[in-house]
């Protein structure tokens, strides 16, 4: 992808991930050195999040991310952020979605995904957090993860 082609609008919505997530942790997410967007785009940690829309859809994917998940940039961003994970249990998922409302963040997410090729890999100890404007304008959710393993198929 090449980010100089990212709106001010897009690069101003991909800085929030990482600012959000230092307001709740205290800690960079990534370097805070040089251009915030780059340092998402190279992270080897993967870094996803999705939009406030009714059925939320990804605006942003690294590198690290896009591999996983064998999508390009334009059709990751496409992609309602559903579509990504395995179908999880009402209870489960409803339990996720509480703990990030309450919490802001968990930081002990696991569950597994599927490529665009449909490949499954667990992710473990991920950071899930709600995205927020810094006027406090809610911007949508974002997930970071360095640990994966790939989910033997059942075929």
């Amino acid at each position: 992808m090449d980010l100089q082609l990212l709106t001010n609008a897009q690069r101003r919505r991909i800085t929030c991930i990482g600012e959000s997530y230092q307001r709740l942790t205290g800690r960079a997410l990534v370097s805070a050195e040089g251009d915030p967007v780059e340092a998402l785009w190279s992270s080897p940690v993967a870094v996803v999040a999705h939009g406030t829309e009714p059925d939320p859809i990804f605006f942003f994917g690294n590198r690290t991310a896009l591999a996983l998940f064998e999508m390009d940039f334009g059709t990751f961003t496409r992609l309602p952020s559903r579509l990504s994970a395995e179908p999880m249990l009402r209870d489960e998922r409803a339990r996720l979605l509480e703990r990030v409302t309450r919490d802001g963040l968990i930081e002990d997410y696991a569950g597994v995904r599927i490529s665009a090729t449909g490949k499954r890999f667990r992710i473990s100890n991920a950071s899930v957090w709600n995205l927020a404007h810094a006027t406090g304008e809610a911007a949508g959710q974002a997930a970071a993860f360095a640990e994966w393993t790939t989910v033997a198929s059942s075929g």
